[in-house]
């Protein structure tokens, strides 16, 4: 039998300790706790690293790092071929004597299921402690992408928003369905030949939460977000709109995952006729140039809303530049409710709910908002004037939404009907 010996690490070893990490996880293990960056920059502290060897071939490999009186170990790796030979546990046993002459007094160690260095721990008297949880947070971006996002105006968004978004089901089946489980699912999608979605167009009356759709939608995929507007693109452009939408677009690239939104897309992207400036036409010819670049890469989702779908250059809206095209209509009765419900909050159980649904017939959800709004700091000011304590009643919430200008009108939902059926692709 081959005999190995113990030594410390040294910088010429890195590229054998990489193998041996890549020999050391078994087939459909979890991820390792430590990134192999962090295991080896702490290797090369030299204090608490050690290597086996047989030869000049490196074929196991401890690290620990010290923390005080208390000590984790980051890796015990072995080589394919040298399993089941006390390699492991010696390694153990030489980390731990480095570890006490440092002083340390507890020795840890966080591994995966089934890790290749857990029998070796086993069988060094180490205790398994159940019932612990492992918890940790991510940052999704490195520095430069996170100043590049940053420059951009962009951020990662809370979690949550998705679940946040009350009533609006009909619109919310369809995007998770179309776009959300195509996106985070991208394995199974690709197994049964579903293309995953590259760019889409939310198009709807104002006020009905496009916007809030687009936000739940990064939310949901963990994706930063970035909202491009056409108004401060033209405002920033010394070369010309076009240019300033090429630049920002070359930025963009940089980022790995992204959920690119562009609200009132019809600032930028206007049917070209004999009528309009060739100067518009440039802005929309860029825009179409550029979409197909973005769709080149995985893991970005272009988001365009507007209130005139009708109004879009008819090049955009065929399918090869986006996927599809969402209607998100005005709030149906369950949807009211929702929404009522919503910013009612434990007041639903007083108030009569139905009345509210009936009366904001033409309401958007921004309506909703802010006539519940309305009725709070009705009650608010009541008690600081009268010194009355009686919380927003029915009558209250009924005044409010009489006092609020509703923003859909009859013709503006017979206008969107018609774009339903005219423009509508799922």
């Amino acid at each position: 039998m081959p005999v190995w010996r113990l030594r410390d690490f040294r910088d010429d070893d890195l590229d054998q300790a990489i193998q041996i990490w890549d020999q050391s996880r078994n087939p459909g293990s979890a991820e390792p706790v430590f990134a192999v960056a962090e295991v080896m920059a702490a290797a090369r502290k030299g204090l608490s690293a050690v290597v086996a060897e047989v030869g000049t071939e490196m074929v196991g490999m401890a690290v620990a790092e010290v923390q005080g009186e208390r000590a984790w170990v980051l890796l015990v790796a072995l080589g394919s071929r040298w399993r089941e030979r006390g390699i492991g546990s010696a390694l153990l046993a030489e980390l731990e004597r480095r570890l006490r002459t440092a002083g340390v007094r507890r020795i840890c160690a966080l591994l995966p299921a089934g890790a290749t260095g857990a029998v070796a721990f086993e069988n060094s008297g180490y205790l398994r402690r159940d019932g612990l949880v492992y918890y940790e947070m991510r940052e999704r971006l490195g520095p430069e992408q996170s100043s590049l996002l940053t420059e951009l105006g962009g951020r990662l968004l809370p979690p949550g928003l998705w679940q946040s978004m009350a009533g609006m089901d009909r619109e919310k089946d369809v995007i998770e369905r179309r776009i959300v489980l195509p996106l985070a699912n991208r394995d199974i999608a690709e197994r049964h030949g579903v293309q995953t979605p590259k760019s889409v167009i939310l198009f709807g009356p104002p006020g009905t939460g496009k916007t809030s759709f687009a936000k739940a939608v990064a939310s949901r995929l963990g994706w930063p977000f970035v909202e491009l507007f056409p108004s401060r693109l033209a405002a920033a452009a010394s070369g010309g709109l076009a240019a300033s939408l090429r630049e920002t677009f070359d930025e963009i690239a940089e980022l790995d995952e992204l959920l690119l939104f562009i609200d009132e897309v019809e600032e930028i992207a206007v049917a070209r006729s004999g009528a309009a400036t060739s100067a518009a036409h440039g802005v929309t010819n860029e825009l179409l140039k550029l979409i197909p670049a973005f769709r080149e890469k995985d893991s970005r989702l272009l988001v365009c809303a507007t209130n005139s779908v009708r109004s879009l250059d008819s090049a955009l809206l065929r399918p090869g530049r986006f996927d599809y095209v969402i209607p998100i209509g005005p709030p149906d009765v369950p949807a009211r409710n929702a929404i009522w419900l919503r910013y009612l909050g434990p007041a639903s159980n007083r108030i009569d709910l139905d009345r509210l649904v009936s009366a904001s017939a033409l309401f958007t959800p921004a309506d909703i908002e802010f006539a519940a709004r309305k009725s709070a700091q009705t009650a608010f000011e009541r008690e600081m004037l009268s010194g009355s304590g009686e919380p927003a009643s029915t009558a209250d919430y009924l005044a409010a939404i009489a006092d609020t200008r509703p923003t859909l009108t009859p013709d503006i939902l017979t206008a969107f009907e018609q774009d339903n059926e005219n423009y509508t692709r799922l």
